[in-house]
């Protein structure tokens, strides 16, 4: 790389954690005053000129300073991937304590960390639940909480329980309860939960008899219980400082990005959609599919609790902290994994 080249990648660089972090447009002036004595200030303004012909700045009006353009955010990041990949997160032992402390109950445990990844990057923070339709059924039980409602209790081989609670049209006796769950046990017990739901609780309806009736509204309970379960689910989380940003100064940016936090099977897919084998994901702006996202980006990692997988990850504006927040996202999932694996769980005592 020519040395124009390097001091052009070098200001682009300085331009947008100066922005990141001043939220103002950026100027020649200050980029010379503040980062680079080697170059006259005329030539910043050439560089600057020349980054905004190739798209990767813009400038707002006329005499105003630059602003980054989101193909100048992607090139930012690719710039300081290097960087990024010696960064680590510094509160690894506090996060590997909250997952052993919490081992046995997988929603509380994603809620704290939740909360520990809004607080760390001032953004709207989410998990997404971890999707069980790959583990395999270790236990089920089912009880009777009402007289039109049962709690269904799905434990997997892995240590992981999943719990939901259906209103049951019909009714059931405790005892005939007791017998029918103890069928379904013998019977499905030691398959993955995604063939329980679309193979063999259908190859079982067909085979039972008129007499059973019962059995097989129940069998419809669980196929729908299993639906409850394997489906993921975000939970977000933000201090109220997220929405002071100038991003969200009035109300139309803030409803459509509520609006679009609200869209979780599409949130979902878009992160399916992407390589699960890549430790982290950034989708700036067209990235999302919806022209009025322009403004916005997401930071994404997958994890696996017990070996089954989720996600986690913020939504902010483009102007945000990548240099901080990627190695944050990225570190909390690897952590997650590695300390859930199966077999891997150690528990201190008296935890």
């Amino acid at each position: 790389m020519k040395k124009r080249e390097i001091r052009q990648e070098k200001i682009l660089t300085y331009l947008i954690e100066e922005y990141i972090q001043f939220k103002e447009p950026v100027s020649s002036k200050l980029l010379y005053d503040k980062y680079i004595k080697t170059a006259s200030p005329a030539t910043i303004r050439i560089d600057l000129n020349h980054l905004e012909k190739i798209n990767l700045v813009y400038q707002p009006h006329t005499s105003a300073g630059r602003l980054p353009t989101i193909q100048g955010y992607r090139r930012y990041i690719s710039n300081i991937s290097n960087k990024i990949k010696k960064e680590m997160y510094k509160d690894a032992k506090l996060l590997r304590d909250i997952l052993i402390k919490h081992y046995k109950d997988t929603p509380i445990a994603l809620h704290y960390i939740m909360q520990l990844l809004a607080k760390e990057t001032d953004q709207l923070s989410f998990v997404a639940e971890p999707e069980v339709s790959s583990g395999y059924l270790e236990k089920l039980d089912v009880f009777k909480i009402a007289k039109d409602k049962l709690l269904f209790v799905v434990s997997l081989d892995s240590g992981l329980d999943k719990t939901v609670i259906l209103r049951c049209d019909h009714d059931i006796t405790e005892q005939q309860l007791r017998a029918i769950v103890r069928y379904i046990n013998e019977e499905f017990v030691g398959h993955r939960i995604y063939d329980i739901q679309n193979k063999y609780i259908e190859e079982t309806t067909e085979k039972l008899s008129q007499e059973n009736k019962l059995l097989k509204l129940f069998l419809d309970e669980l196929h729908n219980a299993f639906s409850e379960i394997s489906s993921y689910y975000i939970h977000f989380d933000g201090n109220i400082s997220f929405l002071e940003q100038p991003e969200f100064d009035n109300k139309s940016s803030i409803l459509t990005f509520l609006g679009f936090i609200q869209r979780q099977d599409y949130l979902i897919n878009l992160m399916k959609s992407f390589d699960s084998q890549k430790p982290y994901h950034v989708l700036l702006g067209e990235d999302l599919g919806q022209p009025e996202l322009i403004s916005y980006s997401l930071i994404f990692s997958r994890y696996e609790i017990f070996g089954i997988p989720g996600y986690l990850g913020i939504l902010g504006p483009n102007r945000m902290n990548y240099k901080k927040n990627i190695p944050i996202i990225r570190d909390i999932a690897k952590i997650i994994t590695n300390t859930t694996k199966k077999g891997m769980m150690v528990v201190k005592n008296g935890n």
